[in-house]
C-alpha cells in the first residue's frame, strides 16, 4: 500500500518537473523566483523544525533545476535562507509574510502553479510528502487561488 503512494508520488514529482521544464521559458520573472524560494521554505519548515537535509534538498533543487538555473544559484540559495530565518524565528508571524511572497505569482497562472509543483518537487524529495508539508502547499494553492485538487491535494 505504502509503496503505491510512494510511486505515484514520485511520479508526480516527475510529472511536475517534466511541465516545469517545458514552461522554463516563461519563469523568468523577480516574482516567480521569489515565489518558488518562498515555497521551498514554507514546505522545508512545515513541520516547524527545519532539518539539515531539507535545506540539503532545497540547495539541490536550486542547482540542479532546470527552470531555477534562469536564476543565480547563490541569490535563490540567500532568498530562501532569508525566508526560512522568518519561519523559524516566528513561525506563525513569518508565514504570513512569506505567503505574501508566494502571492507575487498569482498575478500569472503558468507561474503560480509551477511554484506549487516546485512545493511538490520539494515536499516529495525525500520519499515523504507528510501531511504538514501537504497542508502547507494546500494553504500555498489558496493563496495562489488555485484549487488544491488540480495537484491531488
Amino acid at each position: 500500500m505504502a509503496m503505491a503512494l510512494w510511486d505515484r508520488l514520485k511520479e508526480s514529482a516527475q510529472t511536475m518537473q517534466t511541465q516545469l521544464v517545458e514552461k522554463k521559458n516563461d519563469l523568468k520573472s523577480g516574482a516567480f523566483r521569489d515565489a518558488s524560494m518562498a515555497m521551498c521554505a514554507l514546505v522545508a519548515a512545515a513541520d516547524g523544525s527545519v532539518e539539515p537535509s531539507e535545506r540539503q534538498r532545497v540547495a539541490q533543487l536550486i542547482a540542479t533545476n532546470d527552470v531555477l538555473r534562469n536564476f543565480p544559484a547563490d541569490d535563490l540559495q540567500r532568498r530562501f535562507n532569508d525566508y526560512l530565518n522568518k519561519l523559524t524565528t516566528d513561525f506563525d508571524f513569518g508565514k504570513v509574510s512569506v505567503l505574501q511572497e508566494v502571492a507575487k505569482a498569482k498575478k500569472k497562472p503558468a507561474e503560480a502553479r509551477a511554484v506549487i509543483q516546485i512545493g511538490i518537487v520539494i515536499g516529495g524529495a525525500d520519499g515523504n510528502f507528510d501531511k504538514t508539508e501537504q497542508a502547507m502547499v494546500r494553504e500555498a494553492c489558496y493563496t495562489l487561488e488555485l484549487p488544491p485538487a488540480e495537484f491531488d491535494l
